[in-house]
């Protein structure tokens, strides 16, 4: 989880400090080199930075591997955890393939604005397999009625629809990646007041849930972390309006980004919160080996009890 959102915020440095071309080939650096290479037109810090945040992209899959062996190892098998586990080390070939995608068009605001989304995805994704490790494979039984539902179904698809809006300002913005990069061909005014109007409405959404929650009662786990999304959504809104204010400056940007990232594990960790599964299976990692002390028997679950 922490190193699905880090990505998103390395990426947002490289997309300031106008990067985003330092390698301008891909997956090679330059052509016929795989690292930086002294280059007349191309600054080599610029070259460092990019090339930095593309190594990075190895740790996040190696991380992500990690997790999918892990989740393999643990016995008994649990199919939902595998799926989870196996959506991270996925997610970072197809973020390597739309980073290509993202280089080899020049950095056009739409393969910027996917890359990032996909990152936002598997930032929930990961928060779900947080998740997972600590319950059961049952279907989730949810603790709300079903209007609450439907408001938590709501208030999920307008801070998807207040991700897009954002990755539109920054398209039309000032932080291309690159001084040659053409912009998107839209009013920043207008598309920074549409993502406000949908950060108020998301806002409100989350006020009326939580009103509705307390007046239904829920588990203790649901407050904890509702607040928790409150504060942050507060907190992103007034770095949104301070960025704006003081002319988007760089280091704000990729607060912003990280603020987003938060915005999205406080949401994804409300929904887990919100419904519960069976009972979590006794679970060992790898083959459990008998012991020879006296007094130890094997369960039936195949695991080792009563050892002195």
């Amino acid at each position: 989880m922490i190193t699905q959102a880090g990505i998103a915020v390395t990426g947002s440095v490289v997309r300031v400090t106008g990067s985003g071309l330092g390698c301008p080939t891909w997956p090679q650096c330059f052509p016929g080199s795989l690292v930086p290479q002294p280059n007349p037109e191309v600054a080599a810090l610029h070259q460092w930075i990019e090339f930095g945040n593309r190594l990075l992209t190895g740790l996040v899959g190696l991380v992500g591997l990690a997790c999918l062996v892990v989740a393999l190892l643990v016995r008994p098998r649990r199919r939902r955890l595998v799926l989870l586990a196996a959506t991270m080390p996925v997610g970072v070939v197809v973020q390597a393939v739309l980073g290509g995608v993202t280089v080899l068009t020049g950095l056009t605001w739409w393969a910027v604005a996917v890359h990032f989304l996909v990152s936002m995805v598997l930032v929930w994704l990961a928060v779900l397999l947080v998740a997972a490790f600590g319950e059961g494979d049952a279907p989730p039984r949810w603790q709300l009625p079903g209007p609450l539902r439907g408001l938590l179904y709501t208030a999920t698809a307008v801070l998807a629809a207040l991700l897009i809006a954002g990755t539109l300002v920054t398209a039309a913005g000032p932080h291309a990646g690159n001084a040659a990069t053409p912009r998107l061909a839209a009013g920043v005014p207008a598309l920074v007041h549409l993502h406000a109007d949908l950060l108020v409405g998301f806002l409100g959404l989350l006020t009326g849930l939580g009103f509705a929650l307390r007046a239904v009662g829920v588990p203790g786990r649901v407050w904890r972390r509702y607040p928790v999304l409150i504060c942050v959504v507060l907190a992103q809104g007034t770095l949104g309006i301070a960025q704006y204010l003081t002319g988007v400056p760089d280091v704000l940007v990729s607060l912003h980004v990280l603020g987003a990232t938060s915005v999205v594990v406080a949401m994804a960790a409300l929904w887990t919160s919100c419904r519960v599964r069976d009972e979590l299976p006794a679970l060992s990692v790898g083959a459990a080996r008998p012991l020879t002390s006296a007094g130890a028997t094997r369960s039936r679950t195949g695991f080792v009890t009563g050892g002195s």
